[in-house]
């Protein structure tokens, strides 16, 4: 017999499991076209399960990295155009494992929000999942986090965790020497590290999200919300085309911070400046900040997404090679005796 009182459940307290079950069958088509060599069980299971020896391995080393797409979320939010930021998710990571030369075998999210809004969370997914495809990742589980009080209406944050492999010995760097190379990819934009700074910037200048962008075509969000380049796919292919000793991510610390990452603690880089052409979005941030050119080096890409240092003999061979795959290069600089990184000519 009832006591005439209401019977709570979980639903009263603001969370949905049926939500959250049709968000899995909405993106398990997603996940399966990501499946590679190795995957022995994916989404549903408490665990995913994968097979290194049936993805070629014969002694592999293990390399894992972990990140999230930072504030540029906060953009993305805002506008409602969050199809992207799930390429940036996996990018950050799988960037860092090939600095390695490592394989990026498989991939698992964390999507946390206040309120599950299954169409929301299915197009980031969706979004993570064509990351893993372009890289040759497989995306085989994640968890979805609905937490009423934590997050304001609307609001969500991402993580991402992937893991690579490379056999042992092969591992990078491996070899940098004075008079390596510096060769530099082309970025997509800013990418996913300094937002906190452009969405001041932005405010400061006084422009919408749905403003014209000053330097592109499309609104000011749209354009601040490309994604982070993906380089998997061109930087395996080139190191095992020989001649790469080392690879750096330019991400959180710019130029400044992340090649010395890679070099010899006796080693630096002398970069020349002049060598490449300053995207327009990093003229307009400069400008409107009114920033110095060492504080832009040590914040944004300022249009290098990612550094090699490679045998002067194959400079040649792999920057040709690195542009048939797609890539815009460019000459950088070279490695040199003592450290930090120094600059000839001017960014701006």
């Amino acid at each position: 017999m009832g006591d005439g009182k209401i019977g709570m459940t979980y639903a009263n307290a603001g969370v949905d499991i049926d939500a959250g079950n049709r968000l899995v069958e909405r993106i398990k088509p997603a996940a399966q076209r990501t499946s590679r060599s190795g995957v022995m069980a994916g989404l549903g299971g408490f665990g995913a399960l994968f097979d290194l020896k049936a993805a070629g391995y014969t002694d592999p080393i293990l390399v894992a990295a972990t990140d999230g797409v930072g504030t540029k979320l906060r953009i993305a939010i805002d506008t409602g155009n969050v199809d992207w930021v799930g390429i940036d998710l996996v990018a950050m990571c799988v960037n860092d494992l090939v600095c390695q030369n490592a394989e990026p075998l498989f991939f698992l999210d964390y999507f946390a929000t206040g309120k599950l809004e299954t169409e929301v969370a299915a197009r980031i997914i969706e979004g993570i999942a064509e990351g893993c495809q372009q890289t040759g990742c497989a995306l085989i589980g994640g968890e979805t986090a609905e937490m009423p009080g934590m997050y304001e209406a609307g609001d969500f944050d991402l993580a991402g965790f992937s893991v690579g492999a490379m056999e042992r010995g092969k591992e990078l760097p491996n070899g940098v020497a004075a008079g390596d190379v510096l060769l530099g990819l082309a970025s997509n934009g800013v990418h996913s590290n300094g937002y906190s700074l452009v969405r001041k910037l932005v405010a400061a200048s006084g422009l919408g999200w749905n403003d014209d962008c000053p330097w592109s075509d499309g609104t000011l969000g749209e354009v601040l919300l490309a994604p982070t380049r993906l380089y998997v796919k061109p930087a395996l292919a080139a190191i095992r085309a020989s001649g790469v000793h080392a690879l750096a991510h330019i991400t959180g610390g710019g130029l400044t911070e992340n090649l010395p990452r890679v070099l010899p603690v006796d080693l630096g880089a002398k970069i020349d400046l002049n060598s490449w052409e300053l995207p327009q979005v990093f003229k307009w941030l400069a400008a409107t900040g009114n920033m110095s050119e060492s504080e832009m080096l040590k914040t944004f890409n300022c249009g290098l997404g990612m550094i090699f240092s490679v045998a002067s003999d194959r400079a040649d061979v792999l920057e040709d090679y690195l542009t048939s795959q797609g890539e815009t290069v460019c000459r950088i600089g070279v490695v040199a005796q003592g450290g930090g990184v120094q600059y000839s000519g001017r960014l701006f």
